[in-house]
């Protein structure tokens, strides 16, 4: 069944959901701007001090007394508007589907696939941060629209058109040039996002509005994106002890045809995370035809884990669920007459493989599953391996607010000391870190995996590439990671 581009059933519920919408932002953005006005990020601070501004103290005082007299003027607009957007929720399909039309279909499959029976294949994940102003700047984050569009025009920057021709037409693998070698994996920091990345997963889109300044700037390279993606209000339904304030935050993006997507929202999720629809989404894409003319399939999925340190047994319980749920969804999806050619897991995992807080995600059968490429084993990296979240009052000193510096700055152990947030200490046992002869790596949360037991039996997975991304400095406290895939069919082999 095709994918549609609403998440709503018809028209009427779209426009109750429309009304609904719209007598509640203006609540929302008034206690939106009530906590950007009064809470400022260190970039911020520092213009007023280079500036010798003093009129900071009366622009909060007299910001935040008019943001909230609106916020409190506004309030029983967005009850009604409440009472309206709540109940259609429950017919909401999770996601909006974006589509750009190509002017033939075989613009949007892999070209020569069928002919070479190879091909690379480039993934990207990236935690964004773009939360509603106000709230992005407790991370010491601010101006959500101003980012995301940032954000999106960087990456479409970095794909190489020409190169890669029209969506989905996809030339040779790129020269691993400057590329470093390590235990059989070809690895490095870059300034710039890889080129011709071919699904793009995001994390921490929450921002409706941003979420569409993102799909605008990618839709000229992506022509199929998902956002909006998960569940409002009460989750499930009819029930209040769980209502859903944000979405997911998850964001996808391909070059190529998504032929079936499922979202699963966790059931277990405590705090302030209870208030977001976290979960996992599955996704089906066209690649092409190969050498006999079966469908060539791949599948991805994308997640956001638990956040709070020492909830480990909560991500154990969503790690399990990823394993069912993407099993599930693979097994009812699956036709007889195609090849599987990959299956990829990413997505912020909330945990690293080096703190003694997380042991018992770092052993989650999970890992048996998929492959890490940056993992020795369970609590132990490669060498090469670097840290993917930053400590949030640095994201604007000198050495890390530009792709270049920040690259430099991840290539030296010593300045990594610095920006990148260091491992949790198991709860009454003092950290020793790192050990003896070991590098100082830091906190890698965000994940690329991919599995093999589940793609055709005659296909070859090698890793081309594995990226650290700089691209995003001072607009995002996570470092993107990139993964390029080579797959190499056997045209001799016995088909499944």
């Amino acid at each position: 069944m095709a994918l549609q581009a609403s998440p709503f059933p018809n028209g009427f519920v779209t426009g109750i959901h429309a009304v609904g919408w719209a007598f509640i932002l203006p609540c929302f953005w008034s206690l939106d701007r009530l906590l950007a006005v009064c809470k400022s990020t260190t970039w911020e601070r520092a213009q007023r001090v280079e500036q010798e501004c003093y009129l900071h103290p009366l622009k909060v005082f007299f910001g935040s007394i008019l943001f909230f007299i609106l916020f409190l003027v506004t309030a029983p607009l967005a009850l009604l508007g409440l009472l309206l957007w709540a109940p259609v929720q429950a017919c909401r399909r999770p996601f909006y589907y974006h589509r750009v039309t190509p002017f033939s279909p075989e613009k949007e499959t892999h070209k020569g696939f069928e002919l070479a029976g190879k091909a690379s294949f480039g993934f990207a994940a990236a935690n964004l941060c773009l939360l509603p102003d106000g709230v992005a700047r407790f991370n010491n984050l601010g101006h959500t629209q101003r980012r995301a569009s940032a954000i999106g025009r960087r990456i479409v920057q970095d794909q190489n058109s020409s190169q890669h021709g029209q969506a989905g037409q996809q030339s040779a693998p790129r020269a691993l040039h400057g590329l470093r070698h390590q235990d059989d994996v070809p690895w490095e920091v870059s300034s710039l996002f890889p080129a011709n990345v071919d699904i793009l997963c995001l994390e921490e889109v929450f921002d409706k509005r941003a979420a569409k300044k993102l799909t605008e700037a990618l839709r000229p390279v992506f022509g199929h994106i998902l956002y909006d993606i998960g569940v409002y209000a009460c989750y499930p339904p009819c029930r209040c002890s769980s209502f859903k304030f944000f979405n997911s935050g998850l964001f996808v993006a391909s070059r190529f045809p998504i032929l079936e997507a499922q979202y699963h929202c966790f059931p277990n999720s405590s705090g302030e995370d209870a208030l977001a629809a976290k979960g996992l989404l599955s996704a089906k894409v066209l690649i092409g035809r190969n050498q006999k003319q079966k469908k060539v399939v791949g599948y991805f999925n994308s997640t956001h884990l638990h956040a709070p340190e020492g909830d480990g047994e909560i991500r154990c319980e969503q790690l399990s669920m990823i394993i069912k749920w993407i099993s599930d969804f693979q097994a009812a999806n699956k036709e007889p007459d195609e090849e599987v050619i990959f299956d990829v897991l990413c997505g912020d995992f909330n945990f690293d493989n080096c703190s003694p807080d997380d042991t018992l995600e770092q052993n989650h059968s999970l890992f048996e599953c998929y492959t890490d490429p940056c993992r020795a084993g369970p609590g132990k990296e490669k060498p090469w391996a670097i840290g993917t979240l930053l400590e949030q009052p640095t994201l604007y000193e000198d050495d890390i607010n530009t792709p270049e510096k920040l690259q430099r700055t991840l290539e030296s152990e010593e300045l990594r000391k610095q920006y990148v947030s260091p491992p949790v200490p198991a709860k009454g046992c003092p950290l020793v870190y790192p050990e003896n002869s070991q590098p100082w790596i830091g906190r890698r949360i965000d994940y690329i995996l991919y599995r093999e037991n589940s793609i055709s039996k005659h296909c070859r997975t090698e890793i081309e590439e594995v990226t650290f991304i700089t691209h995003l400095a001072g607009l995002t406290d996570h470092i993107p990671v990139g993964l390029r895939l080579n797959i190499i069919m056997d045209s001799d082999g016995d088909h499944e």
